[in-house]
């Protein structure tokens, strides 16, 4: 029987479920303004035990298949580097992709190549048809992982979303299955 979320090996690194004793390292590294700017959903500060509950979130919501969270690592698993989470969107054949990378690992390649093997992912074991994200028009770095990764920018999303209590523009960028 396959697992739910599966290890996923590129190259460089290795990609696996989250673990409890992830939190600390995902609260260090999500605690960073830099990370936390670049990103809808990551608070800044980042509160105290959120990681934790976060972690113990993924196996349900995986089992359910409405999200699959990997923890980023090298393959020798020696720190955690970031995250990337797939989201379905059921019966729609389509699902949303965020990623993050803590800062001290920013620049190496490591969110274009975790982006790859869950495209792989997503398209094969999933069955999809379309891999939507959206990035913050400032946040060119990651705007560059997703066109590395053969993502098209489909257009501005003027006002789209609240982040600090102000209304920010979102890019958003696809890839379909049969975009090669």
């Amino acid at each position: 029987m396959t697992p739910v979320l599966p290890e996923l090996v590129t190259r460089r690194l290795r990609l696996r479920p989250f673990r409890e004793a992830d939190a600390a390292d995902v609260h260090t590294l999500l605690s960073h303004p830099g990370v936390a700017a670049g990103m809808l959903s990551i608070p800044s500060p980042y509160p105290a035990g959120l990681a934790l509950t976060w972690i113990r979130s993924r196996p349900a919501a995986a089992e359910e298949g409405r999200a699959y969270s990997w923890a980023i690592t090298p393959q020798d698993g020696a720190a955690l580097l970031g995250s990337v989470t797939l989201s379905p969107d059921p019966g729609q054949g389509r699902a949303e992709l965020g990623y993050w990378i803590g800062v001290p690992f920013w620049g190496q390649g490591h969110a274009t190549e975790a982006v790859a093997a869950v495209l792989a992912f997503g398209f094969g074991s999933l069955g999809l048809h379309r891999i939507h994200a959206t990035v913050f028009p400032r946040n060119a770095a990651s705007a560059r992982v997703l066109e590395k990764s053969g993502f098209r920018r489909e257009g501005l999303l003027r006002g789209y979303a609240r982040k600090d209590g102000a209304f920010e523009d979102l890019v958003m960028y696809a890839r379909l299955r049969t975009d090669g």
